[in-house]
């Protein structure tokens, strides 16, 4: 048995890394100025594209620097599950979910994910931050999102509002694997290549980190590991101005 989603899957990891090198760098650069400035970085995403703000979050290896946007509405445990297509479709949730749990400051950075770039909730937030004055990484598919109108009365999508934009390069739709008798495509590309990406940019802002002298990024131990919890509270201690949540 072959699987073809592993093909499609390595094929978009080596057209990422090709295409989306320099934006990729470009968010490096961004977030090493940003953590300089000793400013905050912001991640948000609805429902499905939301999952790589939890992805970034308190884990192992992770920067501890993320500060995620979550709307309790459009989590995936929300019943009926269509509330979070609704939330992310009105206008002005997004308005109040930023107000209500980000001072935004100049300086600043959101990171955006958004596959359509098309929902209202995500171009809220995103026009929230930009008014203050916030740096902003879109993380979108272009194609996909150009094909598409906005479902806000501004007319605009996602991939407008960043200051870089990191394309995904899926398919249309997300969903990558042609199945023989079906119209619709399975498997969705969109979270694994988000992620990597993210991941690849924590690795490369990590190492100018310490290679501009940080002794001590703020890197999260693993709590599994003996020391890893007395380890991550002496970071906390030293970068508790740039850490919005609960620790």
């Amino acid at each position: 048995m072959k699987f073809a989603y592993f093909d499609n899957i390595n094929e978009l990891l080596k057209l990422v890394e090709e295409k989306e090198h320099d934006g990729m760098e470009a968010s490096v650069n961004l977030l090493y100025e940003c953590i300089q400035r000793k400013n905050s970085i912001y991640t948000f995403g609805a429902s499905h594209a939301g999952i790589i703000s939890e992805e970034l979050f308190y884990r192992a290896g992770g920067l501890m620097l993320f500060n995620p946007i979550f709307g309790r509405e459009m989590m995936l445990d929300t019943s009926p599950i269509t509330l979070t297509s609704q939330m992310e479709r009105t206008v002005g949730y997004g308005t109040a979910l930023a107000n209500s749990k980000v001072n935004f400051k100049k300086g600043d950075v959101l990171i955006v994910h958004s596959v359509s770039g098309r929902n209202p909730v995500a171009l809220d937030v995103a026009e929230v931050a930009k008014a203050a004055g916030v740096h902003i990484i879109v993380i979108t598919n272009v194609v996909y999102s150009k094909s598409t109108t906005s479902r806000h009365p501004n007319g605009k999508r996602l991939f407008e509002y960043g200051d870089i934009v990191l394309d995904n390069h899926g398919d249309i739709g997300d969903a990558c694997v042609s199945i023989e008798g079906l119209e619709q495509k399975v498997s969705p590309t969109s979270t694994i290549i988000a992620s990597s990406m993210m991941h690849a940019i924590v690795a490369s802002l990590t190492q100018k980190l310490v290679d501009t002298g940080m002794k001590k990024p703020p890197i999260f131990y693993s709590a599994n590991l003996d020391g890893g919890d007395q380890s991550n509270q002496e970071l906390y201690k030293l970068y508790k101005d740039e850490i919005h949540y609960k620790f």
